[in-house]
Protein backbone atom coordinates (compact mmCIF):
# COMPACT_ATOMS: atom_id res chain seq x y z
CA UNK A 1 0.00 0.00 0.00
CA UNK A 2 1.47 3.39 -1.24
CA UNK A 3 1.53 5.66 1.60
CA UNK A 4 2.26 9.46 1.99
CA UNK A 5 2.87 11.01 5.13
CA UNK A 6 3.43 14.71 4.29
CA UNK A 7 4.76 17.07 7.61
CA UNK A 8 6.31 20.38 7.72
CA UNK A 9 3.52 23.05 7.75
CA UNK A 10 2.87 26.14 10.32
CA UNK A 11 2.23 29.46 10.58
CA UNK A 12 5.26 32.47 9.11
CA UNK A 13 5.53 35.87 8.72
CA UNK A 14 5.98 36.71 5.07
CA UNK A 15 9.73 36.17 4.18
CA UNK A 16 10.14 33.58 6.31
CA UNK A 17 10.93 30.09 5.66
CA UNK A 18 9.25 26.05 5.86
CA UNK A 19 10.19 23.33 4.67
CA UNK A 20 7.61 20.42 4.20
CA UNK A 21 8.58 16.67 4.18
CA UNK A 22 6.76 13.72 2.54
CA UNK A 23 7.78 10.48 4.00
CA UNK A 24 7.14 7.58 1.06
CA UNK A 25 6.09 4.40 1.32
CA UNK A 26 4.80 1.24 -0.03
CA UNK A 27 5.95 1.67 -3.64
CA UNK A 28 8.48 0.48 -6.33
CA UNK A 29 7.99 2.21 -8.99
CA UNK A 30 10.22 2.63 -11.82
CA UNK A 31 8.43 5.72 -13.91
CA UNK A 32 6.97 7.91 -11.67
CA UNK A 33 6.81 11.45 -10.55
CA UNK A 34 6.55 12.79 -7.22
CA UNK A 35 6.18 16.19 -5.71
CA UNK A 36 3.88 19.22 -4.09
CA UNK A 37 0.51 20.29 -4.78
CA UNK A 38 -1.46 23.23 -2.61
CA UNK A 39 -4.80 24.29 -2.65
CA UNK A 40 -6.96 27.31 -1.04
CA UNK A 41 -10.66 27.01 -0.53
CA UNK A 42 -12.69 27.71 -3.28
CA UNK A 43 -9.61 27.43 -6.00
CA UNK A 44 -7.98 24.26 -8.01
CA UNK A 45 -5.07 22.42 -6.76
CA UNK A 46 -2.13 23.81 -7.73
CA UNK A 47 1.18 21.73 -8.83
CA UNK A 48 3.72 23.63 -6.95
CA UNK A 49 6.71 21.43 -7.76
CA UNK A 50 7.54 17.71 -8.59
CA UNK A 51 10.10 15.09 -9.50
CA UNK A 52 9.72 13.14 -13.03
CA UNK A 53 12.02 10.16 -12.29
CA UNK A 54 12.17 9.33 -15.84
CA UNK A 55 14.24 12.10 -16.79
CA UNK A 56 15.22 13.04 -13.53
CA UNK A 57 13.65 16.41 -14.23
CA UNK A 58 12.14 19.26 -11.38
CA UNK A 59 9.58 21.17 -13.06
CA UNK A 60 8.39 24.24 -10.73
CA UNK A 61 5.05 26.70 -10.76
CA UNK A 62 5.99 29.99 -11.64
CA UNK A 63 4.70 31.21 -8.62
CA UNK A 64 7.59 28.94 -6.87
CA UNK A 65 10.71 29.64 -9.03
CA UNK A 66 13.15 31.18 -7.29
CA UNK A 67 11.86 30.74 -3.91
CA UNK A 68 10.76 26.80 -3.57
CA UNK A 69 13.48 24.02 -4.06
CA UNK A 70 12.58 20.28 -4.25
CA UNK A 71 14.89 17.92 -2.81
CA UNK A 72 14.77 14.29 -2.01
CA UNK A 73 16.97 11.63 0.27
CA UNK A 74 16.49 8.19 -1.17
CA UNK A 75 17.29 6.38 2.10
CA UNK A 76 15.04 8.50 3.89
CA UNK A 77 12.11 7.99 1.52
CA UNK A 78 12.01 11.20 1.95
CA UNK A 79 11.08 14.51 -0.54
CA UNK A 80 11.43 17.56 0.69
CA UNK A 81 9.97 21.19 -0.53
CA UNK A 82 12.08 24.15 0.65
CA UNK A 83 10.08 27.24 0.35
CA UNK A 84 11.79 30.57 0.96
CA UNK A 85 10.89 34.19 0.92
CA UNK A 86 6.95 33.16 1.65
CA UNK A 87 4.39 35.51 0.65
CA UNK A 88 0.48 35.53 2.10
CA UNK A 89 -0.43 34.27 -1.23
CA UNK A 90 1.19 30.80 -0.41
CA UNK A 91 -1.15 30.14 2.07
CA UNK A 92 -3.02 27.21 1.10
CA UNK A 93 -3.18 23.35 2.15
CA UNK A 94 -0.18 21.69 0.83
CA UNK A 95 -0.08 17.74 -0.58
CA UNK A 96 2.18 15.33 -1.18
CA UNK A 97 1.22 13.44 -4.16
CA UNK A 98 2.64 10.58 -6.34
CA UNK A 99 2.15 9.99 -9.97
CA UNK A 100 2.97 6.81 -11.72
CA UNK A 101 3.33 6.23 -15.79
CA UNK A 102 0.61 3.90 -15.60
CA UNK A 103 -1.99 6.25 -14.37
CA UNK A 104 -2.16 5.49 -10.93
CA UNK A 105 -2.12 8.45 -8.51
CA UNK A 106 -1.59 8.65 -4.36
CA UNK A 107 -1.86 11.81 -2.15
CA UNK A 108 -0.81 12.60 1.48
CA UNK A 109 -2.83 14.32 3.90
CA UNK A 110 -2.12 17.98 3.47
CA UNK A 111 -0.49 20.17 6.07
CA UNK A 112 -1.19 23.59 6.34
CA UNK A 113 0.80 26.67 5.61
CA UNK A 114 -0.26 30.13 6.79
CA UNK A 115 1.82 33.21 5.93
CA UNK A 116 0.96 36.40 7.33
CA UNK A 117 1.50 39.39 6.50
Amino acid sequence: EVQLQASGGGLVQAGGSLRLSCVYSGFDFNDYAIGWFRQVPGKERERVSCFTRRDAGTYYADSAKGRFTFSSDSAKNTVYLQMNSLIPDDTAVYYCNLQTSAGREYWGQGTQVTVSS
